[in-house]
């Protein structure tokens, strides 16, 4: 079992939430929209992550204001987009955020193809990662997921 740390921002601005489009490299899954963020470099700090992550999805420098909690979940073999990939340990250091500058860019060659920003009362309507919910209700509570 391998383990992957991750970090993603919640970044809210008048009632809509700021989002990107993951694109599973797995040609059966679909893509779904999830909070900016992802994996760990080496020897990086999870708040460095999240603020690389989130501009080279989005095109948006934030600045983190708090953290808002981890959540971790586990994924067996079988549900894993890679074929053959054993099963993953993922542990998400979840930020709250707010832009202080940049453009709205969708990544290019990355692991993500648009980035925009979705009205809460619109998001059921956007196929999305369970990481949007948890994002959200951290948000909310303040809690550890």
């Amino acid at each position: 079992m391998s383990t992957r740390p991750g970090a993603y921002a919640v970044v809210i601005e008048h009632d809509r939430i700021l989002l990107s489009r993951w694109v599973p490299s797995n040609p059966d899954m679909q893509p779904s929209w999830t909070l900016p963020g992802g994996g760990m470099e080496a020897e990086e700090q999870p708040a460095d992550t999240a603020i690389r992550e989130v501009f080279e999805e989005t095109g948006y420098t934030v600045e983190l204001q708090e953290l808002l909690g981890v959540s971790s979940f586990y994924i067996r073999s079988d549900q894993r987009q890679t074929p053959g990939a054993g099963p993953l340990h993922a542990l998400r250091i979840v930020y709250r955020g707010r832009v202080t500058g940049g453009t709205l860019t969708p990544e290019v060659g990355g692991s993500s193809d648009d980035a925009r920003w979705i009205p809460l009362d619109e998001l059921d309507q956007y196929p999305h990662l369970d990481l949007v919910r948890v994002g959200l209700d951290l948000a909310k509570t303040g809690a550890t997921a």
